[in-house]
């Protein structure tokens, strides 16, 4: 199949790892799988897939450890799999700039659907940035929407974004002055609705904030309407 999307799954337990490269390869995708850091890594090296289901509790190097390894020069999608009791992982997974995330037991349709939704929302967002204007200015930042290059305009310090934060930006960029719900955030960034209770879209907006230097009570970026949502409130030009 000519665009067939590869997916690695990294699992120390053999029976979840045949089990999702079947069920995955049934589902038109194209499966490598990886028990532990070291097999992903040596995966990596030959060709990084579209996207990587990553478990937390690895031997050796933990899930934690290898997202931090691939964020270091990907923006891969990385959907962690994480303990369905456990909500510091999922958000320390976020944190360290995992996309997504889904809890075990999960059933394999639930999987789908959160790969499908990632997968869509990346290639949306791949082909609206080509069409995007050359540069964007807000505050002392500038954005480079097709490189995702930001750019501090006083120290001319660079910034890292994983693709779950450019996606947040671009979203709030987009819509300046409007107050955005969770849902609103998690369709944009996630390809699906905010669960009940789910405190990972403020983990997202936090870090994004943090990239920003935009922290504390006197943001001028992105401002919090409690019990709500958030609004970007940043003046924003843009370069043709």
């Amino acid at each position: 199949m000519v665009n067939q999307k590869r997916i690695l799954v990294v699992d120390d337990d053999l029976e979840i790892r045949e089990l999702l490269q079947e069920y995955l390869s049934k589902s038109g995708y194209s499966v490598t799988t990886a028990q532990n850091g070291q097999e992903m890594k040596a995966k990596l090296a030959v060709q990084y897939p579209d996207l990587i289901l990553l478990d937390v509790m690895l031997p050796g190097d933990d899930g934690f450890t290898l997202c931090k390894y691939v964020r270091q020069d990907s923006s891969v999608p990385i959907i962690m799999l994480t303990a369905v009791s456990d909500e510091m992982d999922q958000i320390i997974g976020l944190e360290l700039g995992a996309d997504d995330y889904i809890a075990k037991p999960f059933s394999p349709r639930q999987l789908i659907a959160r790969i499908r939704a990632l997968l869509r929302r990346t290639q949306q967002l791949q082909e609206t940035t080509m069409s995007k204007p050359k540069a964007i200015r807000f505050a002392q930042w500038r954005l480079d929407p097709v490189t995702q290059r930001l750019n501090h305009q006083v120290t001319g310090q660079d910034v890292e974004m994983t693709s779950a934060d450019f996606a947040l930006l671009m979203l709030f960029i987009e819509n300046p002055h409007t107050m955005l719900d969770r849902n609103a955030i998690s369709n944009a960034t996630r390809g699906r609705e905010a669960q009940p209770q789910e405190r990972g879209i403020d983990v997202q907006v936090s870090r994004l904030r943090q990239r920003l230097k935009d922290n504390g009570r006197q943001s001028t970026i992105i401002k919090t309407v409690r019990g709500n949502g958030y609004i970007f409130v940043a003046d924003i030009t843009y370069e043709s």
